[in-house]
């Protein structure tokens, strides 16, 4: 792992994970799933460390394999889509995004389409296009399908982009997609996120410019 102190990547896109990258839906997060495990009988400080970084369907049938995973996810989904509105965009995201071109930057999130669409929204963020939800992939991060997708979306090759991430299991995705990957620490501990390049306290530690060649060089 690299200091972050003058740290500079050249990319010729960026692949930003959403919840705890560019929004903060943390408190969301926490009620939903407390609910959930309430629910079931679960003990939520047992719960809730494992639904960050990947589809919800997955924590479900880790969890509790004997319900009914469509309707379990739609219940959680309708929960999360109602607090929806809280969600804020996390310190920097706002201007990390506005310094890059709209075809220069996507979003791949282990949420569905009709959330990751909502909160960007309630956080005053743009959808970019070519945005991967959960809805668009067979498998979810760890896998590395998710950047895989969102880097053939954005017409580059992963080897040419660079993965914003919060979660080890991001992390994986980005790594095994052949991407560089760069963490910060508002969800997991930065000793959790070795294997990125590098690990920033947030965005408000990163700048973004455009090269006369379209390339982004990203500075910390």
């Amino acid at each position: 792992m690299d200091d972050p102190a003058g740290l500079r990547l050249r990319a010729r896109g960026l692949l930003f994970d959403l919840d705890g990258v560019l929004v903060d839906s943390t408190a969301a997060v926490i009620e939903v799933w407390t609910r959930y495990a309430e629910r079931h009988f679960l003990d939520p400080e047992v719960v809730l460390p494992q639904v960050h970084g990947r589809p919800a369907v997955e924590t479900i049938a880790a969890l509790t394999p004997h319900v009914d995973f469509a309707e379990e996810s739609r219940l959680l989904e309708d929960a999360e889509v109602a607090l929806a509105e809280a969600a804020v965009a996390l310190p920097g995201a706002a201007r990390v995004l506005a310094a890059l071109p709209p075809g220069a930057w996507t979003v791949a999130t282990s949420g569905t389409r009709r959330l990751a669409t909502t909160r960007l929204r309630a956080a005053g963020l743009p959808v970019p296009d070519g945005l991967v939800a959960a809805d668009d992939v067979a498998r979810g991060k760890p896998d590395p399908e998710p950047y895989a997708l969102a880097a053939e979306r954005l017409g580059v090759a992963p080897g040419e982009a660079v993965v914003v991430e919060d979660t080890p299991a991001g992390i994986t995705a980005g790594l095994a997609a052949g991407a560089a990957v760069l963490a910060v620490a508002t969800t997991f501990p930065p000793e959790a996120l070795t294997a990125a390049r590098a690990v920033l306290d947030s965005l408000a530690g990163l700048e973004a410019a455009v090269e006369p060649d379209g390339a982004v060089l990203l500075r910390a």
